[in-house]
């Protein structure tokens, strides 16, 4: 079994987190994933803390194993989801878009590992020397918000940077991906689009579909006049918004746009007005399986390429 500081750290079998993404993580996926040996994350997005709390709950529910929250910090509900992860004490609380540091004294108070995710080397350096347990370093091949640094361009340098385990995120689908990271300098991988396939992921039957059946081109990414890139599958809803961005669309109706549009596709499967987020490994998902099957067979195959990689060395 692959030796990990990230299983120390967190008591978990497995150095595979499940991504938060919003509207999509909650409660039950979470669970399932903890359950089978990884780190179930549950996503807050934009959602309030009541929902939050209740998904946190339904996750105690069925687990006891450690269980983690992911803060996006552009949320205007960031705050509240802040003290809900403190009250409820969940073991990890992992962030995204933005500075986590104002809320750490108090989740560290609470018992709770901070581990939040970052896109460039400088966030690297900030988010050490303000306490996080561990990073995500996470490449631009991801689903939803992206950075401008690839994968495998950004786990080495900051892994150069910083003392704390380090968990490789964006592009990872299999094994090999899994592998990759190691040899970067990773202790850990996130998973977030291979989840989507997940048996207890509740996404909409036609967003399923589309994961099942999607190739290597599928995905692009639009926002990026706003400041907020974002990676999805390649819909009516992701052109026609892109046609808007660069096409003279004011900001505001650039927001309008945007606005719901994730969970319309996550609840609905409205592909004229929603957005279906998923990385570039979309292609490389071909079933649906039980959450746990995916974490064991990642690592498996993980191991089993790690333990031949003498073979190149003569």
């Amino acid at each position: 079994m692959v030796k990990s500081a990230v299983c120390d750290l967190l008591g978990i079998r497995y150095p595979v987190f499940q991504g938060g993404m919003a509207w999509i993580a909650d409660g039950r996926l979470a669970a399932a994933v903890s359950e089978g040996g990884g780190l179930g994350i549950i996503a807050a997005g934009n959602a309030p803390g009541s929902y939050v709390r209740e998904q946190i709950r339904i996750a105690k529910g069925l687990t006891q194993k450690p269980i983690g929250v992911n803060i996006m910090l552009l949320s205007p509900c960031a705050g509240e989801v802040a003290r809900v992860a403190a009250e409820e004490r969940v073991q990890v609380v992992t962030t995204g878009a933005g500075n986590p540091s104002k809320y750490m004294e108090e989740w560290r108070a609470a018992g709770i590992r901070v581990i939040p995710v970052v896109a460039s080397v400088a966030m690297a350096k900030l988010m050490t020397r303000c306490g996080a347990s561990a990073l995500i370093a996470e490449g631009g091949e991801s689903g939803g918000h992206v950075g401008e640094l690839t994968t495998m361009v950004l786990v080495p340098q900051v892994c150069d940077v910083t003392d704390l385990p380090v968990i490789g995120a964006g592009g990872i689908a299999d094994g090999r991906g899994v592998a990759a990271a190691f040899v970067l300098g990773a202790q850990g991988v996130q998973l977030g689009t291979r989840f989507l396939s997940a048996a207890e992921c509740s996404i909409h039957p036609a967003y399923k579909e589309k994961i099942l059946k999607a190739t290597d081109l599928c995905t692009m990414v639009t926002g990026k006049r706003l400041g907020h890139p974002v990676r999805s599958l390649r819909t009516r809803f992701a052109r026609d918004y892109a046609k808007a961005e660069f096409g003279g669309a004011s900001d505001e109706a650039l927001e309008a746009m945007a606005t719901g549009a994730l969970r319309r596709a996550v609840q609905e499967g409205d592909e004229e007005k929603g957005c279906f987020l998923a990385g570039q490994i979309a292609a490389m998902v071909k079933k649906e399986q039980p959450a746990a099957d995916i974490v064991r067979e990642v690592m498996e195959e993980a191991e089993e390429i790690l333990g031949r990689t003498s073979q190149w060395v003569s």
